[in-house]
């Protein structure tokens, strides 16, 4: 018989966490699940580690060669599943014991929601409370725009989705290695009325390991809103959505003249004007970034000194 759940947990090369993150899928009171780990080319001691503790089927070791890309490992991880639902969960987070049992409960309860996520908490590596201004804020039923807007926080951890819905709107996009996730929680989000559990069931972890830079996020989140064009046909999330475009964009060029990447910033700037200009955050962002391209780094330099605080006075 196959699984009610199937756990879909991403991993490259952190073993510092890994445990944690594995052990609060063995301690959910909901017990009716497969883990299925995709292991994006881990070697030395992370795969050792996997290597001992899988037990087909409850367990399955999934070995990929590397590919840096979180959204084809979890697309992988979900091709091989066989659950009625799946989960996510990112293998340097913890879920609380009773996720699974209080967001299936409540699906159950709801049968036309298809899909559902939950509140969080953010950390630091060893479990100390982090970012307290980084607040969750959800929503229930039709809440594309808002997922949109970011004004309801979908963690990629949080969420657990029929599979029928999933295997129809397709794979995340393999194209977006960090936003891929982001693009799909809008098409479930377009597709289904959410079910949100307004309950931190989530510990996010922030800490030095984690994988990217600014300026490929931003990119990655820019052209994820370039792909969200494609099904978004209500005239009022097209506004919504050109709105968010220009901030992305000229946030991408703010990081890459921050990042020293004058030119590259340049071309995002001119390249979105065209959909951009009418928004005030485009152009206080892109002035931001036309100053750090204008100005020599001579003086950059300089001003980041006289920024400092001095030494005090012997």
């Amino acid at each position: 018989m196959r699984p009610v759940v199937s756990v879909i947990l991403p991993t490259f090369n952190r073993l510092k966490y890994l445990g944690a993150a594995i052990e609060s899928v063995l301690t959910q009171t909901f017990r009716d699940w497969e883990l299925i780990i995709a292991d994006d080319g881990s070697g030395g001691e992370t795969l050792a580690y996997l290597s001992r503790i899988e037990q087909p089927p409850r367990i399955q070791l999934l070995r990929l060669a590397h590919c840096g890309s979180i959204s084809a490992v979890r697309n992988a991880g979900v091709r091989r599943a066989s659950g009625e639902y799946i989960a996510f969960l990112d293998s340097d987070d913890i879920w609380m014991s009773t996720k699974l049992e209080r967001q299936l409960a409540s699906l159950a309860a709801r049968p036309e929601r298809k899909w559902s996520y939950t509140g969080f908490r953010v950390v630091d590596g060893s479990m100390q409370p982090l970012h307290p201004r980084i607040g969750f804020s959800g929503a229930t039923g039709w809440i594309a725009e808002s997922v949109l807007t970011n004004e309801s926080t979908v963690m990629s951890p949080s969420v657990v989705v029929r599979r029928d819905l999933l295997e129809e709107l397709g794979p995340m996009d393999e194209r977006l290695p960090f936003c891929g996730d982001f693009v799909l929680w809008v098409r479930l989000a377009l597709s289904s009325e959410a079910d949100c559990i307004n309950e931190p069931l989530l510990l996010v972890r922030r800490h030095a390991e984690h994988t990217g830079d600014d300026v490929g996020t931003c990119r990655d989140y820019a052209r994820a809103l370039d792909t969200i064009r494609s099904f978004v046909v209500t005239p009022r999330m097209s506004s919504t959505l050109r709105r968010q475009r220009a901030i992305a964009y000229g946030t991408l060029a703010r990081s890459q003249a921050s990042s020293g990447l004058r030119l590259p910033a340049l071309a995002t700037l001119l390249t979105s004007v065209h959909y951009s200009w009418t928004y005030h955050a485009w152009w206080r962002l892109g002035a931001g970034a036309a100053a750090r391209i204008m100005t020599p780094k001579r003086v950059r330099a300089a001003l980041r000194r006289a920024r400092r605080p001095s030494a005090p006075l012997p």
